[in-house]
C-alpha cells in the first residue's frame, strides 16, 4: 500500500518544481546565460554529477509504501503491515535483513568481541564467534582473502562496462546537444564513482562492507538511509527560509522607514538568541505535543517524519535573519536608481516595482545564498542530533549515528567504523555542494566576473 508522507510530498514537490525552473530558465536568456556559465566549469559538471548521485538515492528512499502481511486464509482480506518502507529498503533488502548480534568490523566473518562458546563435546571456550551472514559463504576462512580479491575484481569490472556504457550513451545525446558542457568532468567523476560503487555493491553480497553496529546492523545501509535525510532538511529548510528571507529583506530595503525598523528589530532580536538554545527549545516543545498527540498517527514512521518535518520548519525560522540582511542592503541600492525612479514618477505600483525590478535583481543573490546554505543546514543536522535534539532517534541520520557512535570510541578496542562512515559520507555530500556552490556564485554574481 502506497503510503505518502509530508516530507515525500515536498521532496516531490521540490523535484518539479526545480525541472520547471530549468525548463522556464533555458527559455529566457537571461537566465539561461548564468547556469551556461556554471556548467562550464568543470569542477560545477563534476560536483554536479556527485550530488545526483546523493539526490537519486535521496529520492528512492522517499517512495514509501506498507508491504502487505501473508495471509492465512486464501480468501481473506489483505492486511499490511505497520511498518513503513521506502523503494531504497526493496533495493537493500539483502543489507536490511541481515542482522548480527553485535559489531563486527569491515569485511570481517567474526564478531568484534570475544564470547564463551560451547564445544561439541561439551567443553567452553572465549573465542570470537562466526558472523551469521557476514562471510558464512565460506566454508573455511582461509579464503578469505581470495573470495574478497575476486569480488572487487568482478566489481571492477562490471563498473568499467557500465561506465562504457554510459559514455558512449552520453557522446551521442548530451555531447551533441550541449557541445560546452565539459562532458568530460562528469565521465570522470562518474568513473570515480562507479569504481567505488561496483566493488561495494560485490563485496555487500557476501560480507559487511563498514561493518555492523551495537545491534547487529549493517553500517552502510545506514549510511545510506541517512542521505535522504541530509537531503530533507537542506532543501525544505528553504521552504520556509525562502518566503521570510525574501519578503522582509526587500521590504526593508525598499520601505524603510518604520517597515524598516519593525524588520531590523525581529531579525536583531533572534539573531540576539543563541541559535542552539532558540532550536533546542522549539524542539523539544513540538515534541512534547507530538507525545500528547499520538493518536494522530497511524505509525511510527508518520510521527518520525512529522518531527522530522518540524525540524525543518524550526531551522527555517531561524536562518532566514542572513538572507533578509543580505537582501535589505541590495534593496536599499537598487530603490535608489534611475530605472526605479522612473517607475515611481510615471506612478507604477509598489507591487509591480518589487516584482519587476527589484526582485528579478537579487536572484542571484538569492541563488548563492540557498546553495551555500545547504552545506550549513546539512551540518547543523548533524550537530543538533549529537545533542539530542534533531530528528526523531528512530530516523536514520548521520547525527544519530555519530551519537550513537561517540560512546564507542573510549573503548578498547575502538569501534571507529560507524563514525568513519557518517564522516566519509557527509564530507563528500558537503564537499560537492560548496564546490558546486562557488562555481554558482562565480556564475551568476556580476562582480566576480568582472
Amino acid at each position: 500500500m502506497p503510503v505518502v508522507l509530508p516530507t515525500d510530498a515536498l521532496v516531490w514537490f521540490l523535484v518539479i518544481a526545480v525541472a520547471a525552473f530549468a525548463w522556464a530558465s533555458s527559455r529566457r536568456p537571461h537566465l539561461a546565460a548564468p547556469w551556461a556559465r556554471v556548467f562550464r566549469s568543470r569542477i560545477a559538471v563534476a560536483s554536479a554529477a556527485v550530488l545526483a548521485c546523493y539526490v537519486l538515492v535521496g529520492l528512492l528512499d522517499s517512495l514509501h509504501y506498507r508491504p502487505a502481511l501473508p495471509a492465512r486464509d486464501a480468501g481473506a482480506p489483505l492486511v499490511y503491515s505497520v511498518e513503513v518502507r521506502s523503494a531504497l529498503d526493496a533495493l537493500l533488502t539483502p543489507l536490511r535483513t541481515r542482522l548480527e548480534k553485535t559489531y563486527s568490523a569491515p569485511l570481517a566473518t567474526r564478531l568484534y568481541q570475544k564470547e564463551t562458546i560451547e564445544r561439541a563435546d561439551g567443553s567452553t571456550v572465549r573465542d570470537f564467534p562466526r558472523l551469521a551472514h557476514g562471510g558464512a559463504h565460506l566454508k573455511e576462512e582461509a579464503h578469505w582473502g581470495r573470495d574478497v580479491a575476486l569480488r572487487i575484481l568482478a566489481g571492477l569490472a562490471g563498473a568499467v562496462a557500465l561506465w562504457s556504457l554510459a559514455v558512449l550513451a552520453g557522446r551521442r545525446t548530451l555531447a551533441r546537444r550541449w557541445p560546452q558542457v565539459p562532458w568530460g568532468a562528469a565521465a570522470g567523476a562518474l568513473g570515480g564513482l562507479l569504481l567505488l560503487a561496483g566493488p561495494v555493491a560485490m563485496l555487500a553480497t557476501g560480507y559487511h562492507v563498514l561493518g555492523t553496529n551495537q545491534v547487529g546492523s549493517d553500517v552502510l545501509y545506514q549510511a545510506l538511509k541517512s542521505i535522504r535525510t541530509s537531503l530533507v532538511i537542506g532543501t525544505l529548510t528553504t521552504l520556509v527560509l525562502l518566503p521570510l528571507g525574501v519578503g522582509a529583506g526587500i521590504a526593508a530595503g525598499y520601505f524603510r522607514g518604520w517597515v524598516d525598523d519593525v524588520i531590523q528589530y525581529v531579525y536583531t532580536t533572534l539573531n540576539s538568541i543563541p541559535g542552539v538554545l532558540l532550536i533546542a527549545a522549539a524542539v523539544l516543545m513540538i515534541q512534547v505535543f507530538l507525545d500528547q498527540h499520538a493518536e494522530w498517527f497511524s505509525t511510527a514512521a508518520q510521527r518520525a517524519d512529522m518531527r522530522l518535518l518540524a525540524l525543518c520548519a524550526i531551522l527555517g525560522l531561524t536562518s532566514w535573519t542572513g538572507l533578509a540582511r543580505l537582501l535589505r542592503g541590495e534593496a536599499l541600492k537598487l530603490s535608489e536608481l534611475e530605472y526605479v525612479q522612473a517607475a515611481h514618477a510615471f506612478g507604477v505600483s509598489h507591487s509591480r516595482i518589487l516584482s519587476r525590478h527589484l526582485l528579478p535583481n537579487v536572484a542571484h543573490i538569492v541563488i548563492i545564498s540557498l546553495v551555500l546554505d545547504f552545506s550549513g543546514l546539512v551540518l547543523a543536522e548533524a550537530v543538533l542530533s549529537y545533542v539530542g535534539v534533531g530528528v526523531d532517534p528512530s530516523t536514520i541520520s548521520f547525527g544519530t549515528m555519530i551519537n550513537a557512535a561517540r560512546m564507542e570510541m573510549a573503548r578498547e578496542p575502538m569501534v571507529w567504523w560507524s563514525l568513519a562512515a557518517a564522516f566519509v559520507f557527509m564530507f563528500a555530500l558537503v564537499l560537492a555542494a560548496n564546490l558546486f556552490a562557488d562555481a554558482v556564485r562565480d556564475g551568476f554574481d556580476p562582480r566576480v566576473r568582472v
